[in-house]
């Protein structure tokens, strides 16, 4: 005959035993986001029971297949190879295109930014009231007289203006008319 302690022990093992597998998750149910929950305690009152998975006493149920979205009446094919190639070669020529226009209009900007200071350089030497002189042809010094002076002040006051409005006037190219010597001394003084 068995033991007396040694049929306790059965017992108690099968006890505990019995109690372990009470406390594992006996619920399982799919949440309001989608999300497989696990609990001992019931689902949420809310939970429709097609969404209720396991519970006590009830056998394991698979999640039903939600009904497939409704397709597009119209599904266009993926790109093959071919177009998706065709469409980066034309991304990137586009690409290198806009890369050189904004190079090219940060080159004008710098170029417009450069005739500024040079004109607002020429303007205030022939305002400060220094003499400006040029060496002819004949390799002589000549100064400018007043009258040559206020021309070229006026010419060079009339080019700051329109350097600074950017209207695209060439600066380097010398004055026109009866402005063209004092501005060309201004030039010499320049270099």
């Amino acid at each position: 005959m068995p033991h007396p302690t040694a049929l306790l022990r059965l017992f108690a093992a099968s006890a505990l035993l019995l109690g372990s597998s009470l406390a594992q998750a006996q619920y399982s149910w799919i949440g309001e986001n989608g999300v497989r929950q696990f609990s001992d305690r019931p689902p949420p009152p809310s939970t429709p029971p097609s969404k209720i998975l396991k519970a006590p006493g009830r056998a394991y149920a698979a999640p039903a297949a939600e009904p497939p979205a409704a397709a597009p009446a119209e599904t266009k094919p993926a790109p093959g190879w071919a177009a998706r190639e065709a469409d980066y070669r034309k991304r990137m020529k586009e690409r290198e295109e806009q890369d050189k226009k904004n190079a090219q209009q940060a080159d004008r900007q710098r170029d417009v930014e450069q005739r500024c200071e040079w004109a607002r350089s020429a303007r205030a030497q022939v305002e400060s009231g220094i003499r400006i002189g040029n060496v002819d042809p004949q390799g002589e010094r000549r100064f400018a007289s007043d009258e040559e002076r206020a021309a070229g002040e006026a010419a060079l006051a009339l080019r700051v203006d329109i350097a600074d409005a950017d209207a695209g006037l060439d600066l380097g190219a010398g004055a026109a008319g009866p402005f063209a010597a004092l501005f060309d001394v201004a030039l010499a003084i320049r270099l």
